[in-house]
């Protein structure tokens, strides 16, 4: 094993909670949803898993609860939009706050108690492979999953009839209905979607990056999965490098802690303030000005929200 590849492997495993959690946001602001619950469906989906876990004994019935409640979740946002004419920032907020003091309350029997994990991936030869191997193929599901997700969001984003029109839907519902699209059904689709993932990169939190439940036990990185996504430019591949890129600045925070012995609680905070002025570098690049960059750079800095995202859908007379 070279000198490189046990950090390589930590950063793919510790961020497999992001990489669930920024792809499925990705894909519900590409439908025009704006689901700003993400702090707090985390912490109630890492509670829901683990707790499920331990009274089923079964890890993988754990995982699937937390996507479900991830779902109903995302599913009141995009209802109260759409029935209800109400605000997704404030319904999302209001559930964060619920969610989260929620988790608290019902998680204080679940504290530091042991349980179920999720079985390892054991291929023999693939897991011999450098760096590839170790990370994807010696780990559990979860692990896998997250990678393999990275791909499959693309495809269905760019390369399929219904990520054409649940990307529609979000830039211009009024067009999309001109073409046959049902822009409520693509919204509430598309956001079920995100938020089944985002319940998934809850359950990987308490059952594999952060293993148990406590209060407050995700550490407020829904707020910067959702800065994640911004910084991904919408767009699933670069959202989950952000993920992986905010794993590594937590990695090398935590290493520096040994060198620098008198700012052990300054470094592991570093990645946060990080993250947001390298969300704020590259929203400097948005819109106009980044037609200005040279080709190269187009794919890597700055990113067009779609055109609807946050906005009501309209009812027709």
């Amino acid at each position: 094993m070279t000198y490189f590849e046990p950090s390589f492997i930590t950063i793919i495993s510790l961020s497999a909670p992001l990489v669930f959690v920024v792809i499925g946001e990705t894909i519900t602001e590409r439908s025009g949803v704006v689901n700003l619950s993400v702090e707090g469906t985390i912490l109630i989906t890492a509670l829901t898993a683990f707790a499920v876990a331990i009274s089923t004994n079964n890890a993988s019935l754990g995982v699937l609860s937390a996507g479900l409640v991830g779902s109903l979740i995302a599913l009141i946002i995009v209802l109260c939009d759409i029935k209800l004419n109400m605000n997704q920032i404030a319904v999302g907020f209001v559930l964060t706050i619920l969610c989260g003091k929620l988790s608290s309350f019902l998680g204080q029997n679940y504290v530091r108690i042991p349980g179920p994990s999720l079985p390892k991936v054991d291929l023999p030869i693939l897991k011999n492979i450098p760096y590839i191997g170790p990370s994807l193929f010696n780990q559990n599901i979860l692990v896998l999953l997250s990678v393999l997700l990275i791909p499959m969001a693309w495809f269905f984003l760019y390369r399929t009839q219904f990520g054409l029109n649940l990307r529609s839907v979000g830039e211009n519902p009024t067009s999309s209905m001109s073409r046959g699209i049902n822009p409520e059904l693509m919204r509430i689709l598309g956001t079920i979607i995100g938020g089944f993932l985002i319940g998934i990169g809850g359950a990987a939190f308490s059952l594999h990056a952060k293993y148990g439940w406590s209060e407050g036990h995700t550490g407020n990185y829904g707020w910067i999965c959702l800065a994640i996504v911004i910084f991904g430019g919408w767009n699933p591949i670069r959202a989950a490098l952000g993920a992986y890129a905010f794993g590594a600045f937590q990695l090398i925070a935590l290493k520096m802690q040994s060198i620098t012995i008198g700012f052990t609680q300054v470094l592991p905070l570093i990645p946060f303030p990080l993250m947001i002025m390298t969300l704020i570098f590259i929203q400097m690049f948005n819109g106009e000005k980044r037609r200005k960059l040279p080709v190269l750079l187009k794919p890597i800095i700055g990113g067009i929200e779609p055109g609807s995202l946050g906005k009501p859908l309209k009812k027709e007379k």
